[in-house]
């Protein structure tokens, strides 16, 4: 082995990329009582916190690309979670609501992310460490 070789425990992004595929893996369990996927569910909190957004607004605060959105706001409609609605005077701009059904999921979602967040076994002060670091190399 090269002494000069970039070590793979040493690598921030590594361990990142680690405790992000762990934290997904935790969520999944817990989401598929609710029947999301973990990208759906992003894109519900996002929703929980401002509805009526245009599918661009709503990529931009999930971090997630329009080409990835379509198909996953096709699923949420189909479940009755969500409405596409054309905006009057442009055809080729939509927003996305809530239904009933999509407001009234997130009530279940404070006891998810309770039980993901037990799952990490982090302290509160931690994980609003590592929270705070990953927003600051979030904003790059």
């Amino acid at each position: 082995m090269p002494t000069n070789a970039a070590r793979l425990d040493d690598q921030l992004c590594f361990a990142l990329y680690t405790a992000s595929n762990k934290l997904t893996a935790m969520y999944r369990p817990i989401l598929e009582s609710m029947g999301l996927t973990y990208p759906q569910f992003v894109v519900m909190m996002a929703l929980w916190e401002t509805d009526n957004v245009s599918i661009t607004q709503l990529a931009q605060r999930a971090s997630l690309s329009k080409a990835t959105m379509t198909p996953l706001l096709k699923k949420l409609e189909a479940k009755s979670l969500v409405r596409l609605k054309r905006l009057a005077g442009n055809e080729r701009q939509k927003n996305v609501t809530l239904t009933d059904e999509g407001k009234a999921l997130a009530t279940k979602s404070v006891s998810a992310t309770e039980s993901a967040f037990c799952a990490t076994g982090l302290s509160l002060q931690e994980a609003m460490s590592v929270i705070e670091t990953c927003n600051k190399i979030g904003q790059k």
